[in-house]
Order: C-alpha cells, then structure tokens, then sequence
C-alpha cells in the first residue's frame, strides 16, 4: 500500500484545513487509519484514527478533539482529516498511516504503512 498525504498548507489561526490521504495498490477500506503529526524537534503523535469496519468509530488526542474530524470515503479510497479553529501549536508535518488489523490505534508502531508527510503551518 503507498499513502500519499495531501492538503497542508499555511493558514491563519482560526482557520481550517482538510487533509486527504490517498491510496495506491490496494483498497483502504479493511484498513484501520490514523492521523500523526510531527513539530519540529518533537516527537510524533498521535491524533486521530478511524476504525475499518466502522466510518462512525473514531478517537482523537484530546488537543485536538471538537475541532478535528476523521473520516474516510471507501469509494474514493480516501482518508481526510478536517482540521477547524487551527492554532499555532497544530503547526507540523502531517502523516497518515495504516493498520492491517482494521483497528486504527494511537501507537505509532502498531501501523503497518506511512505515507509521506505535509506540511501544516499555522500562523499567530
């Protein structure tokens, strides 16, 4: 499975942003996805995944929660992360990753495929 993730960018604070992650190879919809970010000189965490069998099955990094959205379109075999009311502190590469099991997970490790980042910049 290649991943690709697409749609950061620079906005103000208070502002959104919707991230989509493509799939090549193989369809997306057994697959349990999540939604990583990494600042610069920080780790990577976690921040949203959605589990395969269940578009309505999602859990967010409390940072994030009422303001981002996961979900997943099988059709299109996509995967988007709807980002409202941004804020500095959201500033970081974005990743998408995906699980085999089907469950989605906040453990980086537990991730079977990543695609590459995007970028996403917040301004004060």
């Amino acid at each position: 499975v290649q991943l690709q993730a697409s749609g950061g960018g620079l906005v103000q604070a208070g502002g959104s942003l919707r991230l989509s992650c493509t799939a090549s190879g193989r369809t997306l919809s057994t697959y349990g996805m999540g939604w990583f970010r990494q600042a610069p000189g920080k780790g990577r965490e976690f921040v949203a995944a959605i589990i395969s069998w269940s578009g309505t099955s999602t859990y967010y990094v409390d940072s994030v929660k009422g303001r981002f959205t996961i979900s997943r379109d099988n059709a299109k075999n996509t995967v988007y992360l709807q980002m409202n009311s941004l804020k500095p502190e959201d500033t970081a590469v974005y990743y998408c990753a995906a699980d085999r099991t089907g469950w989605g997970t906040a453990t980086a490790t537990r991730y079977d495929y990543w695609g590459a980042g995007t970028q996403v910049t917040v301004s004060s």
